[in-house]
């Protein structure tokens, strides 16, 4: 992995390189009405139910967004309102990267394009891209695949556009579910998982960990 040169290093977003921040926007809206017991159930429901979400037909993530926000609330008996729902949906724009990610984006992308996949509207992934200050060779959404990641029609579609082969790339992501395990089974050989402690580690699916994007710039030899 240390001389593996990819073409493209592709990158999951929210979560890996976006501070993804569900959970404190749950806590935002609900934390009033739970205690900290049933407020950790809470957001451990709604994780599992927009995971759910995603495992059909693709459909815009404002629905993905309303329908776990309703299950979860009917769930842990909180009365579910939409405009909570909406609210959630509308602060995804305004987060920014981990402190981590600037400085070591910029570094390997004077060396190699990168590339985003994200289970994203085009609406809006560019806000969040934008904060991360490095540029990128595409931006890729779920929207524009049809499907979202983990579906593997996500992971084809950015090879179709990409024009190239599972083995020229280097995966970045800090969850096995959406992508490490779909980029194991469809042949990226080169994975790197950011342990940013949403999962345990899973060495079956083949990856160099590092704690954060600091680390990525040693995995290509920069």
């Amino acid at each position: 992995m240390t001389t593996f040169r990819p073409k493209y290093i592709t990158f999951d977003c929210y979560g890996t390189l976006t501070h993804f921040q569900m959970a404190e926007a749950a806590r935002d809206l609900y934390g009033a009405q739970l205690d900290e017991p049933r407020m950790l159930q809470f957001i451990k429901n709604f994780a599992a139910y927009r995971l759910d979400e995603i495992l059909g037909d693709w459909k815009p993530y404002n629905e993905v967004i309303h329908n776990a926000v309703e299950r979860t609330c009917k769930k842990n008996g909180v009365v579910f309102r939409d405009e909570d729902a909406k609210a959630i949906y509308d602060r995804v724009p305004s987060w920014g990267p981990h402190p981590d990610v600037p400085e070591g984006l910029a570094k390997v992308a004077k060396e190699i394009p990168l590339v985003i996949l994200s289970n994203a509207m085009d609406e809006q992934l560019p806000s969040n891209v934008e904060k991360l200050g490095a540029p990128f060779h595409k931006v890729l959404t779920a929207q524009q695949a049809n499907a979202y990641k983990p579906r593997f029609q996500a992971f084809e579609y950015m090879f179709d556009m990409l024009g190239c082969d599972p083995k020229d790339l280097l995966h970045v992501s800090s969850s096995f579910r959406y992508d490490l395990m779909s980029a194991h089974d469809l042949g990226i050989t080169n994975k790197v998982w950011v342990n940013r402690g949403h999962e345990p580690a899973n060495p079956y699916y083949g990856y160099t960990e590092v704690k954060d994007i600091s680390g990525l710039p040693g995995v290509v030899g920069l």
